[in-house]
């Protein structure tokens, strides 16, 4: 997928949701719900602008974000090697914050449902993707699993990313576990997400010592 139609897709989004969100706005109350907790419960509450408004703005400032990133990037030749994967990255990013803001209008309609169990699946499939998009990326600065020893070879890069690739699909499968069992849902999201992520960085650090002992300082 290229550059600008990403953009194109990205705004057409934002604006159509802020759009249902301003034709509903006579029917939502004053104060609508924009936060809830790990139990997937309301807890936090603002106002129309707030509702309708705020999470829109903020991922088309996001995505332009991601967008941007890779042209100040000293190695972002290495990004145009994985830009397709990355642009449709950025695209799931925006579809996935526009569904939660549709989930929010619906909420504010007087919809009853937890929001967790609707967000589970969406957020097992984002990171099964993150796990594609690992398998391509090349050595760079800013997308992937940066540490000093991925950074400093590609072959480090590119072991650690095999696996880190692995781990991040298995950890969206057994978020969708969440769809299952959604009492413990923020588990079954949160624990394989936050193993992926310690254990890739120490695992980095061992291909490191395992690919280059000339500089192991012994």
């Amino acid at each position: 997928m290229k550059t600008l139609q990403v953009l194109i897709w990205s705004v057409i989004l934002c604006v159509a949701v802020v759009v249902v969100g301003l034709a509903l706005s006579p029917q939502f109350p004053e104060q609508m719900a924009v936060h809830w907790n790990e139990k997937g419960e309301a807890d936090g509450y603002g106002s129309r602008f707030m509702g309708i408004w705020f999470l829109p703005l903020i991922t088309i400032g996001l995505s332009l974000l991601l967008v941007g990133i890779p042209q100040i990037d000293p190695l972002k030749k290495n990004i145009e090697k994985f830009r397709s994967e990355y642009n449709l990255f950025i695209l799931l990013f925006v579809v996935f914050f526009v569904y939660l803001q549709v989930i929010t209008l619906l909420f504010n309609l007087g919809w009853q449902f937890n929001l967790l169990a609707l967000l589970t699946p969406a957020f097992g499939g984002f990171f099964y993707y993150i796990g594609v998009m690992m398998g391509k990326a090349k050595r760079n600065f800013f997308i992937g699993i940066r540490t000093p020893w991925t950074l400093s070879h590609d072959d480090v890069w590119n072991e650690t990313h095999r696996v880190g690739a692995l781990g991040f699909k298995i950890s969206g499968v057994l978020t969708l576990l969440g769809v299952i069992f959604p009492e413990a849902a923020i588990w079954f999201m949160m624990v394989p997400l936050l193993l992926v992520a310690f254990g890739a960085v120490v695992y980095s650090y061992f291909v490191y010592r395992k690919l280059h002992p000339e500089n192991n300082g012994h």
